[in-house]
């Protein structure tokens, strides 16, 4: 079982904390375990209960968002210069350290410290925004 590839330096690991094995439409759980410290459930009844505060499903982007900026992370957008040729493989390698949650707007996972964590490699996405820790207070 492959549990991680380096590409020049940026590395991908496999990360499904899903109790089940399952890898299919959970992503934004999957990527709210790393980025907060939850386990699995923890991150679905959180994430469950953001979305019951907010009247909306507890996928939509502004939802999940939320609970992000409730914890410490603040919202980014990436330069528009080249939208299409902008991976997470290269945002991985420009952010070497730090902890962050991208959305390409289909998919979202977490970066640390340079590596992208997920189910699958899912590098050559192309992130539309994310968010980033705000680690001044600390």
């Amino acid at each position: 079982m492959i549990t991680g590839l380096n590409y020049n330096g940026i590395m991908f690991k496999v990360y499904n904390p899903n109790p089940k094995g399952n890898n299919v439409g959970d992503c934004v759980i999957r990527a709210l375990t790393l980025a907060l410290g939850l386990n699995w459930d923890a991150a679905y009844v959180k994430l469950a209960m953001c979305g019951l505060k907010m009247c909306d499903m507890p996928s939509a982007n502004h939802v999940w968002g939320a609970l992000l900026m409730q914890n410490g992370y603040k919202r980014n957008v990436l330069p528009n210069e080249c939208p299409e040729c902008y991976s997470i493989r290269q945002f991985a390698e420009d952010h070497p350290k730090g902890t962050y949650v991208l959305a390409t707007g289909t998919h979202v996972v977490t970066l640390k410290d340079g590596t992208y964590y997920d189910s699958w490699d899912s590098g050559d996405e192309v992130p539309v925004y994310y968010f980033e820790k705000d680690t001044s207070n600390e």
